[in-house]
């Protein structure tokens, strides 16, 4: 029996982004960052298996990790699947971790993953902000001014 591969399993373009993020933190800083992952992570990265909802980043021994990213495991793997929940070292510079350590320091301030895509060269990268919790005004805030501006839009047509 032939088996028949699908070819379309893979999309070219993957952007998985975390939506509820930009609702309950304030950006401060963003920072493009590479993770160190296994053969079968990848690949369900690549089919686009992958959530960011409850994931964040800390550090341990000068080193950036991030906990909670969830990454399906790859149907075709076998018993050499990865564990979907385990943590992955995001790969900085040492500039940057110094950087994103110093201001961590401050109160009230975490770091957590936005956006999960490939770049040009084939590699799976982290976007990770810098961020600051938003109390109850601010989301309210932002909503208002979101309604405006889209209030603005449709009577502009």
């Amino acid at each position: 029996m032939s088996q028949v591969k699908d070819k379309n399993r893979f999309a070219k373009t993957v952007n998985i982004k975390n939506r509820k993020a930009s609702f309950e933190f304030e950006f401060i800083e963003k920072v493009v960052a590479g993770m160190v992952l296994m053969g079968t992570e990848i690949k369900s990265i690549r089919e686009g298996k992958a959530t960011l909802n409850d994931a964040y980043c800390y550090f341990n021994r000068d080193e950036l990790y991030v906990k909670q990213l969830h990454i399906t495991p790859y149907n075709q793997a076998a018993h050499f699947n990865h564990i979907s929940d385990r943590e992955r070292k995001l790969l900085l510079s040492k500039k940057e971790i110094e950087k994103l350590q110093s201001k961590m320091d401050e109160k009230g301030l975490t770091i957590i993953p936005i956006r999960l895509f490939i770049n040009d060269r084939g590699f799976a990268k982290l976007e990770i902000a810098l961020a600051r919790g938003k109390k109850l005004h601010d989301k309210r805030q932002d909503m208002k001014a979101k309604d405006a501006k889209r209030e603005m839009d449709r009577l502009k047509f």
